[in-house]
């Protein structure tokens, strides 16, 4: 008798040594061992080894698991049978279940999920050991289990994947934890690389109405006094017609030149010194610009429609700040066009593209079909509002504050409570914004 229950804890222990190893090994950080095992840690070598045949794996698990536990189980019906007859089946399948359930699964389990890298890394040769004695069993276990499911009809090798690469790595994103500024910011950055496939230039691009552009026709004084009024380092330059751009002057170039010259500038080329100017359609996306910069070894090109009509200009900086966020030097001119109210509103210049507004504020507004907060009002609403008009839309509310002819310039967004950002102020005292 003493024996067989001395067995039956062993049993019980090798039970829960299966199921802790288990939970270990599915929920053990997979970057974390590659990172392990690119430093020469052999146990995190063991631990990939064994998820390349995930399906070896859990197969010898369960197993030994199944096999341990009936074996107790057996052990225990017996002892029982023994003491009180036939009702001892009963007691045997009451106690066995408790027994299982709390010290070989739960038990086991929890600590496992808690420790789950270490206990890992732990168990990992020991686990590849059983793997390697239980593999003839496993793989016939597989073959009898395939040729089942195909008389049912199911092909397992056609099995689609849930979800993506892609979208795997966004949900890891997201799971990132923390409410901080810098959390936030991570996780914006984060998203902001994932997103350059999808985003078209025209989504960042510097629209044509604030471009600071030059007319070549002018005279040499006018032309240098307007480039060192921009704080612009490149400057587009056209003829006839603003859409008509010959050329990109650089301002190095023009100070170079206007050094050469001297004071009399009546000599000053600017159409020889401004540099071929490269258009780009308005659909190409972020990541394949990036490249093309890189290609080309150049930082500014001009996007045009498909009618050829000049839409705006893309530099390096805004595909650079689409993933890190403003980059604002001593001569940018800094308008963020968001200003955050006392009563959790923020009032948003017309001109504010959406994916700026959800990047730091974490907001879901759609970016499909408007690239400006203000583009957004028009296609939601289908008309053009009036100053003072009130929408609901995505569950946030647009007040319309200003109206410039058919343009909103500015308006209030009041943001659904779940999506308000709590403030501290210098005093200490928690406003939300």
């Amino acid at each position: 008798m003493t024996l067989i229950l001395g067995a039956i804890g062993i049993l019980l222990v090798l039970s829960a040594f299966f199921s802790g190893s288990e939970t270990a090994l599915t929920a053990a950080s997979r970057p974390l061992m590659h990172q392990l095992a690119r430093k020469g840690n052999h146990r995190a070598k063991l631990v990939n080894r064994l998820h390349e045949r995930k399906e070896n794996l859990i197969g010898a698990i369960l197993l030994g698991n199944n096999l341990v536990n009936i074996m107790a189980s057996a052990l225990a019906t017996s002892v029982f049978i023994a003491v009180f007859g036939e009702t001892g089946v009963v007691y045997a399948t009451i106690a066995m279940t408790l027994l299982v359930l709390i010290f070989s699964e739960v038990l086991p389990k929890t600590y496992a999920f808690e420790n789950a890298d270490r206990m890992a890394l732990a168990i990992a040769p020991l686990i590849r050991i059983v793997v390697l004695l239980l593999s003839p069993i496993t793989r016939a276990v597989q073959v009898i289990v395939s040729i089942t499911l195909h008389f049912l009809g199911v092909d397992v090798r056609s099995r689609e994947a849930l979800a993506t690469t892609a979208e795997e790595l966004r949900g890891a994103i997201a799971l990132h934890e923390g409410d901080t500024g810098v959390v936030r910011h991570e996780r914006a950055m984060l998203h902001s690389v994932l997103d350059l496939a999808e985003v078209q230039v025209s989504e960042i691009m510097t629209h044509r109405n604030s471009l600071v552009t030059i007319d070549v026709s002018q005279p040499p004084e006018t032309i240098v006094d307007q480039v060192l009024d921009s704080p612009y380092t490149r400057i587009p330059v056209w003829r006839d017609e603003p859409d008509n751009v010959i050329g990109v002057l650089h301002a190095k170039a023009l100070l170079r030149a206007v050094r050469a010259c001297g004071s009399n500038l009546d000599g000053l080329n600017v159409v020889a010194l401004a540099a071929k100017p490269w258009f780009i359609p308005e659909t190409t996306n972020l990541l394949d610009q990036l490249q093309a910069f890189r290609e080309r070894r150049e930082h500014f090109a001009l996007v045009v429609d498909e009618y050829g009509a000049l839409m705006g200009i893309v530099t390096l900086e805004d595909i650079l700040e689409e993933i890190v966020g403003e980059i604002a030097d001593e001569h940018d001119v800094m308008v963020t066009g968001v200003h955050p109210e006392a009563d959790g509103s923020y009032v948003v210049d017309g001109t504010v593209t959406i994916r700026d507004l959800n990047r730091e504020f974490e907001w879901n507004l759609p970016d499909e079909e408007a690239a400006t907060i203000a583009g957004l009002i028009l296609h939601e609403a289908r008309h053009i509002p009036n100053t003072g008009q009130t929408f609901m839309f995505h569950g946030f509310r647009f007040h319309i504050l200003r109206r410039q002819r058919n343009q909103i310039t500015a308006l209030r967004v009041m943001p659904p409570e779940s999506k308000r950002i709590v403030l501290q102020s210098d005093d200490g005292v928690e406003t939300t914004s």
